[in-house]
């Protein structure tokens, strides 16, 4: 009989715990959540007090039945998944379906994988904690609410296959609102004036920004003119001491927000490499709003900084954690060898580490010491006064290990500015001053960065949610993230010099956008719908309370059943009254009429997306799908009759004709029955013969190099290059194929074998709806139970017998 099991969620995590416990110990993984709420019915009985509705899922009937004999065989099973509130009901579900006593099983939490966190938390067990438990559940319960009950509402009043979801519905109305701003944004410029000054030595150069702006033109060339024969000298000399502290280090959100601005991580990304990093032990537990560090980090890091860069360069700092609602009292996150600079790993994993690494050090950093200094230009004839800033760092501090980041940034130079030795009264000569036109910036679209910051700032979310919510929006389309083009003006200059006063006009492109994320048509047209019929839902005050209902949840003050209860009264009203009384939508927009055939243009929701209508449902009207970049909301009549030129025939390649088009996945040449897209950076409108067919040659050589082998015994499994690398492609669903292993030499058995290694793990495509498996559905009574047991659990009859 084995002595011990412990069950954790990731077979990683598995692998890395197994080094630091003894032969006595059997560790084995759940691969994650292992059921839950079924779909049938909606999976919550709203009769009987919100009771759920569990079922094991398909792909985990073999990991609960291999569990199941194992802990048969174990005298004592250690439940360790995360230490979040996933993690907990990750452990309460296991207990429930493997039928294991309270009394003897243990549940255990570290928040980094090192043989003393481990060897701790063995020392020190307890039980399932359900109010975490609850917490989670009330979450997964409401979502499932509001997602059932919204979802066939819009697909009956705005478009079919729609979806909606408390947090995310409210994540896209934050880009909708802010693409409205940009919208509406009025574009002003002033003239912004700066001079070149030297002294009659001319041992230095100083440039100076003068203290006001200009809205006209006229105005700055007055004042140019003025300055015509002006006398300058230095009016005033002002030197401050400064000092700047290091940042607190990383919680979930500021490790994804800084590795989306640093590394261009998107935030999905960056929570699945700091995934493997805590797995492998590297790090600390990635899913944390504490910015606490224990003594013994504290400690550690002291010691590095101590040996790396000298006593002066450290200073013991604690923070505090400011986040609304923070939840359990974790760590922030580190590494768990604070001597560890750097770790072996993929490059992006490296990456991650070092940004984890050099936060968390220089957050144990002494101060930069800076001295700012600010020099005055004047001349008697003139009001104005040009200013000239400068500073010095003189101690580099936390500055010699970290910087950190800042949203949208200018792109301005703000490298460290020594200005020369300078007098109150010294001479001042004017070598060139120039007025050039400057724009007003228009407010910044979201990158997936500052979209974290902003839902942390209104209390949207928690750690756990940002990056599924993200991932969630973008997925079924409310939300494009993606790089455009920016656009070109002209910039006014005007320069004095020696005396003499000359005009030029220069080009300037602007407004590029690179991953920044952008409303779609049915985005936009979802969000104003829930907003009409649903504010409490869109409210991000509402929004923000929920959240804190559940750290109420789970704290043990509250019932969850009741806070459900209270939520879902009002809200189911709302549906049916909505669904009875209001008029569907598709948006539809009249632009006007087109003036060679008199027929009436606009714009709505189609079914495969935003398209433009030439002429009424009664002169069978011609259709055509908008472009990339356009929005119901904002284009124009002549931009909607341009797509109706669409498909252009460019000519003939390989005798057969070659067209451009735009179709439901955007716009694509077409040749010999082939479809090609047109990559983001060519304009359909443009594009030439001689372009499409680089794209049709380009295709055909992509699709040739893509296949690495087939197999005539198993048409259906093929070797392939992707976009990651080789894998094998078998029935829907794609398998790794390890490093070491020539893909080309790969037999049909090793791919066989690889398919079976990973068949737990990868889930494949259905072919058909499947019915449910028998013996893998319970109804179970929610987590308020006393005992997470299998007592006052109904079971529906099945073949296997479950475990007393």
């Amino acid at each position: 009989m084995q002595e011990n099991l412990v069950i954790v969620e990731s077979p990683a995590k598995a692998k890395t715990i197994e080094k630091f416990l003894g032969e006595n110990f059997l560790v084995k993984s759940s691969y994650g959540h292992i059921r839950d709420l079924s779909k049938k019915n909606l999976g919550i009985d709203i009769e009987h007090n919100f009771l759920p509705e569990y079922i094991i899922s398909d792909d985990k009937v073999k990991v609960v039945q291999e569990l199941r004999s194992l802990v048969k065989k174990a005298k004592t099973v250690w439940l360790a998944s995360d230490e979040d509130r996933e993690g907990e009901a990750i452990a309460w579900h296991l207990a429930e379906v493997l039928g294991l006593d309270p009394a003897q099983t243990k549940r255990i939490v570290f928040h980094e994988i090192t043989k003393e966190a481990i060897q701790n938390a063995i020392k020190t067990p307890r039980t399932v904690d359900l109010n975490l438990v609850n917490a989670q559940q009330a979450r997964r319960i409401l979502d499932r609410l509001v997602g059932f009950e919204l979802s066939p509402l819009l697909w009956k009043k705005v478009k079919p296959s729609l979806s909606a979801g408390r947090v995310q519905s409210v994540a896209v109305r934050l880009i909708v609102e802010r693409e409205r701003e940009i919208m509406a944004f009025t574009q002003t410029s002033n003239f912004k004036v700066t001079g070149q000054f030297e002294p009659n030595s001319k041992e230095y150069q100083l440039k100076a920004e003068l203290d006001r702006r200009f809205e006209e033109k006229e105005q700055a060339y007055k004042f140019l003119e003025r300055c015509i024969g002006a006398s300058f000298s230095i009016s005033n000399v002002d030197k401050k001491p400064g000092k700047r502290s290091p940042a607190a280090p990383f919680t979930t959100s500021t490790l994804q927000q800084e590795a989306g601005r640093k590394l261009g991580y998107s935030v999905s990304q960056t929570m699945t490499i700091a995934q493997k990093l805590y797995e492998a032990g590297l790090i600390t537990y990635m899913r944390t709003d504490s910015v606490n560090l224990s003594d013994t980090a504290i400690f550690a890091a002291e010691k590095t900084i101590k040996s790396m860069y000298g006593a002066e360069y450290h200073n013991k700092r604690q923070y505090r954690t400011k986040a609304k609602g923070a939840q359990e009292a974790h760590e922030a996150i580190r590494p768990t060898y604070m001597e560890n600079a750097t770790v072996n790993g993929t490059p992006q994993e490296k990456k991650l580490y070092e940004l984890i690494w050099k936060r968390t050090i220089a957050s144990q950093m002494s101060d930069a010491i800076t001295e700012k200094t600010t020099i005055t230009i004047g001349a008697p004839t003139l009001e104005e006064k040009f200013v000239a800033t400068g500073e010095i760092v003189k101690f580099d501090g936390f500055l010699k290990v970290y910087k950190e980041s800042a949203d949208d940034e200018n792109g301005e130079d703000e490298a460290e500015v020594l200005l020369p030795p300078i007098k109150v009264g010294e001479q001042q000569n004017a070598k060139e001053i120039t007025a050039v036109q400057r724009f007003a910036q228009r407010p910044p679209r979201y990158a997936e960065s500052s979209l974290v910051k902003k839902m942390e700032e209104l209390g949207i979310g928690r750690p756990s949610t940002y990056a599924p919510t993200i991932s969630t929006i973008i997925n079924r389309g409310y939300v494009l993230k993606e790089d455009r083009a920016g656009f070109e003006r002209n910039i006014e200059t005007i320069s004095l010099k020696k005396d003499k006063i000359t005009e030029k006009v220069a080009k300037e492109n602007y407004g590029a956008e690179k991953a920044k994320l952008f409303p779609s048509d049915i985005g936009m047209l979802v969000t104003d719908f829930l907003s009409e019929h649903f504010s409490n839902i869109m409210n991000y005050d509402f929004t923000a309370k929920v959240e804190k209902d559940f750290d109420i949840i789970a704290e043990g003050k509250i019932k969850w059943e009741e806070m459900i209860g209270r939520f879902y009264s009002p809200f189911h009203k709302d549906v049916e009254m909505t669904m009875e009384n209001s008029t569907p939508t598709k948006g539809e927009k009249v632009l006007g009429v087109d003036p060679k055939t008199g027929k009436a243009v606009s714009v709505r929701i189609g079914r495969f997306g935003p398209i433009a209508q030439l002429g009424t449902s009664e002169e069978e009207p011609a259709y055509a799908g908008l472009l990339k970049g356009q929005l119901i909301e904002t284009i124009t009549l002549e931009e909607a009759l341009k797509l109706f030129e669409f498909p252009r025939n460019l000519g003939e390649y390989e005798e057969k004709a070659v067209q451009v088009g735009i179709g439901r996945f955007g716009p694509y040449v077409k040749h010999a029955s082939k479809y090609v897209s047109i990559p983001k950076t060519d304009s359909p409108s443009e594009i030439n013969l001689e372009r499409a067919i680089e794209l049709i040659e380009a295709k055909r050589k992509a699709d040739i190099e893509k296949v690495i082998k087939t197999f005539v015994e198993e048409p259906e499994l093929q070797v392939l290059n992707g976009r990651f690398g080789p894998y094998i492609a078998f029935n829907g669903a794609n398998y790794k194929i390890p490093k070491t292993t020539d893909p080309k030499a790969l037999t049909l058995e090793e791919c066989r074998t690889i398919v079976e290694s990973q068949a737990s793990t990868v889930k494949a495509k259905p072919k058909a709806k499947a019915a449910t498996k028998k013996g893998t559905t319970t109804k179970a009574k929610a987590a308020t139970t006393k005992k997470a047991s299998t007592k006052g659990t109904t079971t529906k009859k099945t073949t296997t017998k479950k475990p007393k």
